[in-house]
């Protein structure tokens, strides 16, 4: 057996009032809160997922300016290893309010919103990522080499 992991993106927005970019959708069967977030599609660049998965679920876009960390997570629902590459970025222009299939909305939404949510939130990383940011995590956006960006 071949062991597939998963990779995808997730994308901290704060904006200047100290809300963060949040996305209620439909995930197993329940509604859940997350961070924008997705899938790396095959040759795509993970900076370009970035862009692309927070356009599509929040009709944002955004400006990727720090890397945030590489988080592990093994869904106990479906036994799935995900490789989650966390970024921060800046909001740009609301563009669209076509989201993705299975998107209800985007909220902007406090930390202790976000708190208070518990179970909702799709997985514990989402917290996770929003607490090491807050505690002042900040990497270049250059520690991850990608080869379709790099010179």
């Amino acid at each position: 057996m071949t062991w597939t992991p998963h990779a995808t993106v997730a994308v901290i927005v704060e904006d200047p009032t100290g809300r963060f970019l949040m996305v209620e959708e439909f995930s197993g069967g329940r509604i859940v809160f997350n961070q924008p977030a997705g899938h790396i599609e095959e040759d795509e660049a993970i900076l370009d997922a970035v862009r692309r998965e927070t356009l599509e679920e929040t009709g944002w876009t955004v400006d990727p300016v720090h890397f945030l960390g590489i988080y592990t997570y093994k869904a106990p629902a479906n036994g799935v290893t995900y490789y989650r590459f966390c970024y921060v970025a800046r909001a740009g222009a609301k563009e669209s309010d076509d989201l993705d299939d299975g998107i209800i909305a985007a909220h902007w939404l406090t930390l202790e919103e976000i708190r208070c949510l518990g179970d909702k939130l799709r997985s514990p990383l989402v917290l996770q990522c929003i607490e090491d940011y807050r505690n002042g995590r900040r990497y270049p956006l250059d520690v991850v080499v990608d080869s379709k960006t790099a010179p």
